[in-house]
């Protein structure tokens, strides 16, 4: 906003005796419309002749301060009058994909008489920012989200193409921002691309990560720790690549009160389950998000997922969980509903950098290097921000990893 001020105010120069300069008052008769620019004042040489929807544009001409509405096809702009003068109008180009193109834009005065000024709204190609589950088998349906999600020229879908060069045959439905796609044989881990009639643009998540794999609990398992965690492939939830860990038991609405490690804890200690020694992943943490599918079949209303990260050494003692001084991450999902329970597998995605809590919700600083060696989940307590509902969740996590973030 700062720029677009500094723009507006080398565009005209405004008088400096005005009893109320503040004052915007509407002018009669047409406006003149010279040029669309940046509205960058470092960028005052930047002519434009189309933007991207959602971006900022400075139109340049005379009697500007007569335009009531502006219509960039058949879509209509928000009008903010302390960037509009006589010389020069700040807008934001609507952020709706129009249903008419007619590549102009048109300003109306308070008698509804309109101007009309070449120029043309583009459309981002896609953006492809998460699946609801990154592991979903060939024939069944992945749901992708994002924006731009429009049908490529000449059919009435998008495409989806999977790792490598497999395209999807059948697309069950589509919106602007998410598509549903049946898996197609041959698809494989690696990044998701989908294509519309505005460009392609390729995913930075991995469809089926097998990337920075901590615990999958088939091959890699929590073995040595305190806890090593109840596992299953079937009960309460099918699997989703084999084993899964599961927490379930009471919690009551003051998680604080509750402390039952056997049902709702795992403990990964580097030493005693023999990973070798050094922090289980090389990404810097500020790059870095941990990742992890989960099943809630049964409401979670109170307590925060506890994620805690210890040196490789730790051994033989479990006082990091409630010593005030050991950072972690405190997932609370339920909070914004209430309730929190999930349609099948989900994939969740929680920066590293936000591992910087203790057990009741207090800041710390984030951890460094060296102290990234073990792991421990536990859903318990994480201060007055996780106090809820008495309830008997149900969760089953599985593919714990660290990976780029997106």
């Amino acid at each position: 906003m700062l720029l677009s001020f500094i723009a507006l105010s080398t565009l005209v120069v405004l008088p400096s005796c005005d009893d109320n300069p503040d004052a915007y008052v509407i002018t009669d008769g047409l406006p003149e419309v010279r040029y669309v620019r940046v509205p960058d004042a470092l960028s005052a040489d930047s002519l434009l002749k189309s933007a991207f929807m959602g971006s900022n544009i400075a139109i340049v001409g005379k009697n500007l301060t007569s335009v009531t509405e502006i219509w960039f096809n058949d879509q209509q702009a928000i009008l903010n009058t302390s960037l509009m003068t006589d010389k020069a109008i700040i807008v934001g180009v609507p952020s709706t994909i129009p249903e008419k193109v007619t590549n102009k834009m048109y300003l109306l005065n308070k008698d509804k008489d309109t101007v009309a000024f070449n120029f043309q709204v583009d459309v981002p190609a896609p953006l492809v920012s998460s699946m609801k589950c990154e592991y979903v088998d060939n024939g069944d349906i992945a749901i992708i989200r994002g924006n731009f999600f429009l049908p490529v020229a000449g059919s009435e879908n998008p495409e989806v193409v999977f790792t490598p060069n497999v395209k999807a045959t059948e697309i069950v439905s589509f919106t602007l921002n998410e598509i549903h796609v049946k898996v197609p044989a041959g698809a494989q881990h690696g990044p998701v691309t989908v294509v519309s009639r505005y460009g392609a643009n390729r995913s930075k998540f991995y469809f089926r990560d097998n990337r920075g794999f901590i615990l999958d609990w088939d091959h890699l398992n929590a073995s040595g720790g305190w806890r090593s965690g109840v596992t299953s492939d079937s009960d309460p939830v099918a699997g989703i690549t084999g084993n899964y860990v599961v927490f379930k038991g009471a919690m009551t609405a003051d998680p604080s009160a509750t402390w039952n490690e056997d049902a709702f804890s795992f403990n990964l200690w580097g030493t005693s389950n023999g990973r070798p020694e050094g922090d289980l992943f090389s990404i810097a943490p500020s790059d870095a998000v941990i990742k992890f599918e989960i099943n809630v079949p049964d409401a979670w209303k109170s307590g925060a997922l506890q994620m805690i990260f210890t040196s490789w050494a730790t051994n033989g003692t479990n006082g990091y969980l409630a010593d005030g001084v050991t950072p972690r991450g405190l997932w609370i999902p339920w909070k914004a509903t209430g309730s929190y329970t999930t349609d099948g597998w989900e994939t969740v995605t929680i920066p590293l950098k936000d591992f910087k809590y203790n057990h009741e919700g207090v800041g710390l600083e984030l951890p460094g290097a060296g102290n990234w060696g073990g792991l421990t989940f536990f859903l318990w307590h994480g201060g007055e921000q996780a106090k809820g509902e008495d309830c008997t969740p149900t969760l089953c996590i599985d593919n714990i990893r660290v990976v780029p973030a997106n």
